[in-house]
């Protein structure tokens, strides 16, 4: 008998994914491979777009570390494809932000950076909501790209969000991560600013990536080796950067005896830079020893690292260092075919890296506002102009979204008497300084959790949450009151300003069907009528027996 095909779920499906991304972040193509392979069949097998979307971007990665750069663009477009059907979601951000870093991976600077952009505006767009795990990796992916397209700052700050995000999250190994990354952001930053003569700003980043690095080994994780030997290159050159080059060079040449023994290619070539970095400074404030030269050979070392592994960035900058290098040992030949390289490598795409940049901004600011301009028509079309509370679709919206008989509700209308008095007496515009001086009572002597709104003219509505007909009476009590006593005195009145007030509760479960919220408003408003023709300045709810409060002086209900 053969057996039928495994179901596969989505949470099956992300815990796979979160696996192969994992792998897919260390320099192990071997680990990356077996984890791919182990998903294969499971995303083949599903349907929806972004898994669809993620099946292409894996295949584009693993095409890149098999050397296929054809079939990787071809599988770049049907992830593309693939995500313009997703809807706004962080597995969405996450997935542009991960397909980002392919593109940059396989050196191609323009489609890399305009992913990142769509990747960053959705990424913001979310950043309100619910922090979830795909969305910090969003920022991690994010934050590497934007490393790789040398975009420090933007880096950093995607690598702060990321931990802030994490931060939020149970998984400690997540957190752990994303400190690990803002340490190195931190370090890479400050040894870019200590270049262009900001020392001080240097320092400071300097001093942050210690924290952080602190911060990551206070956590109770057990990280993978390559990550821990990453830390602590990174913490010995942040010591650099802080100016602690004593302190910082019997560690950093420690792990970097480690890293020679069992680290990755890549992070082989990451600790020569840092240590190559920090010799140089050595042989600055020193003459003699041997550092320059070792701090060459060293740059020679992390070049050919990082083209094994296709990191550009890195070995564009080694390439330019070691021109800068041995132009100061006074070995001009040398140092004319390094920068010759460099210039070569380099070419035209850190120019169009800027200006896609600068593009970006321009449709960040775009986006803005047209988010600006939806709150402007939001609030147009939810608040009422005159007092700034919520108008009649605010309130019916709210009414709406009410889970009846799961608790006590009540409703109070309220409405101004002989309103229309004050109108023809005086004139328009003290009837709206009426209406908003009424509005700002009602809302400053209401309940904490009540809500006011404005429902027509001159009539209220105030919504009383978990408020059961006695309280509802205590508190819109309360209410009239405050009006009633008001000192309306620099206003041409002919009278004095008073409201009246209906009030209608729906009971909790238990204690009778709940009706409709239409059904509580009509009852409600049955009431302020009878409050009206009861003599006005009084309120009125239902099963009320006599009329204790129809003499308004005394100020009391009925």
């Amino acid at each position: 008998m053969t057996p039928g095909p495994v179901s596969v779920t989505d949470g099956d499906l992300d815990a796979a994914l979160w696996r192969v991304l994992a792998a897919s972040g260390r320099d192990d193509a071997d680990a990356f491979r077996t984890e791919l392979d182990a998903v294969e069949g499971a995303l083949a097998a599903a349907s929806e777009p972004r898994w669809a979307a993620w099946r292409a971007a894996l295949a584009a990665r693993r095409a890149l570390v098999d050397g296929h750069p054809d079939a990787a663009a071809d599988d770049v477009a049907a992830a593309r494809e693939a995500l313009a059907a997703c809807p706004p979601a962080p597995s969405t951000a996450l997935a542009l932000a991960y397909l980002a870093h392919v593109e940059a991976t396989g050196d191609h600077p323009d489609a890399a950076m305009l992913l990142a952009i769509d990747a960053s505006l959705l990424t913001e767009q979310l950043g309100s909501g619910e922090p979830t795990r795909a969305l910090h990796q969003a920022h991690l992916w994010l934050s590497l790209t934007l490393t790789a397209l040398d975009l420090e700052e933007l880096a950093l700050a995607q690598a702060e969000q990321g931990c802030r995000v994490a931060a939020a999250l149970p998984g400690l190994a997540d957190r752990w991560l994303l400190l690990r990354l803002c340490a190195q952001q931190s370090t890479e930053l400050a040894q870019t600013l200590r270049r262009r003569g900001a020392v001080t700003r240097s320092v400071e980043l300097a001093g942050s990536a210690l924290a952080h690095a602190t911060d990551a080994r206070a956590l109770d994780v057990e990280p993978d080796p390559d990550d821990l030997d990453l830390l602590d290159v990174v913490q010995a050159w942040a010591l650099a950067c802080h100016d602690d080059l004593d302190d910082a060079v019997g560690p950093l040449r420690s792990v970097h005896r480690r890293v020679h023994r069992t680290g990755s290619t890549w992070l082989r070539g990451y600790t020569d830079l840092a240590l190559a970095r920090l010799l140089g400074r050595l042989s600055q404030l020193h003459s003699g020893g041997g550092h320059a030269e070792e701090a060459t050979d060293l740059l020679v070392d992390a070049a050919g690292a990082f083209a094994a592994t296709a990191d550009r960035r890195r070995y564009r900058q080694c390439l330019l260092e070691l021109g800068q290098a041995t132009a100061a040992m006074g070995r001009p030949a040398e140092a004319l075919y390094w920068l010759d390289a460099y210039r070569a490598d380099t070419g035209r795409a850190h120019a169009r890296s800027r200006e896609l940049w600068a593009e970006m901004f321009v449709r960040r600011s775009r986006l803005r506002e047209v988010e600006r301009q939806a709150a402007v028509l939001r609030r147009h079309a939810l608040e009422d102009p005159l007092t700034g509370l919520g108008n009649r679709r605010s309130a019916e919206r709210r009414l709406a979204g009410l889970r009846l008989g799961s608790e006590p509700l009540s409703l109070a209308v309220v409405d101004v008497d002989r309103f229309k008095e004050v109108n023809d007496d005086t004139s328009h515009s003290h009837g709206d300084e009426v209406l908003r001086r009424v509005a700002a009572l009602l809302r400053e002597h209401s309940r904490l959790d009540d809500e006011v709104y404005r429902w027509a003219g001159d009539e209220f509505l105030v919504v009383l949450p978990t408020a059961t007909q006695g309280q509802a009476l205590a508190a819109v009590e309360r209410l009239r009151a405050a009006v009633a006593e008001a000192d309306w005195r620099d206003l041409p009145l002919t009278g004095p300003i008073t409201v009246s007030i209906g009030v209608a509760t729906a009971p909790a479960d238990g204690a009778g069907d709940p009706p409709g919220w239409r059904s509580l408003f009509d009852t409600a408003d049955l009431h302020l009528f009878s409050a009206k023709r009861g003599g006005r300045n009084r309120v009125r709810a239902p099963g009320l027996v006599g009329d204790a409060g129809d003499d308004p002086a005394e100020g009391t209900t009925a």
